[in-house]
């Protein structure tokens, strides 16, 4: 699928991560009809909100391409997202379900897949670039909603802000030098949601905060 950010994306086969490349290429052997690939944006190119996840996760995008499509994440992600007013369609699991975002864009922190979904912090920073640059071409950006504590330093590092002054916490925002706010929310992991740790209810609560910043 095309991406809605154009030449800020990874190539197909980006080589930056070593580790990362191995793991792709036993993803690519072992099941050769998924996507194993750098997940690409999804969402509205003119969006005022970007949601900052983490990683594709191994069953989830990097088998279908789509970001938090595949696995646990996804329905209370997407649920969400309808439920607020940035999706239109109906979430079916499947990257060709036709549900489309209005006004939000998702971008990964790291495009690629990694091992027991934890990226060490050189990959996460070789992936910066990627991320600052698709945050920088969306002329409309207001606010970001980072999705645990990796997706928050990462997004807070690319917008120029300093991480001593933003501390991620749950619930928190925080204004960058260019004006864009920055809220914070644990992560829509099925560990967030199996230990309660994240309700949909405090999940919800974050993006109607965010909702206030709505053109």
């Amino acid at each position: 699928m095309p991406s809605p950010l154009g030449d800020s994306e990874p190539d197909h086969d980006c080589p930056l991560c070593p580790r990362l490349v191995d793991f792709r290429h036993q993803q690519r052997t072992a099941f050769p009809d998924w996507w194993n690939a750098p997940v690409q944006s999804f969402g509205d190119p003119d969006a005022w909100l970007a949601i900052v996840g983490l990683a594709p996760g191994l069953q989830g995008a990097n088998r279908t391409g789509r970001p938090f499509t595949g696995d646990r994440s996804g329905p209370l992600f997407y649920n969400t997202l309808l439920k607020v007013g940035l999706a239109t369609g109906e979430f079916q699991q499947r990257a060709d379900d036709g549900l489309e975002l209005n006004g939000a864009i998702i971008i990964n922190a790291v495009r690629c897949v990694p091992p027991q979904n934890k990226p060490t912090p050189e990959e996460v920073r070789n992936c910066r670039p990627f991320l600052e640059a698709g945050l920088g071409a969306l002329p409309n950006l207001k606010a970001v909603v980072a999705l645990g504590q990796i997706a928050h330093q990462s997004a807070v590092k690319a917008l120029g802000g300093k991480l001593p002054k933003c501390p991620f916490g749950h619930g928190a925002r925080h204004r960058m030098p260019s004006g864009v706010l920055v809220f914070d929310s644990y992560h829509c992991s099925s560990y967030n949601q199996n230990t309660g740790r994240l309700t949909p209810k405090m999940f919800e609560a974050v993006f109607a905060e965010a909702m206030a910043l709505k053109p």
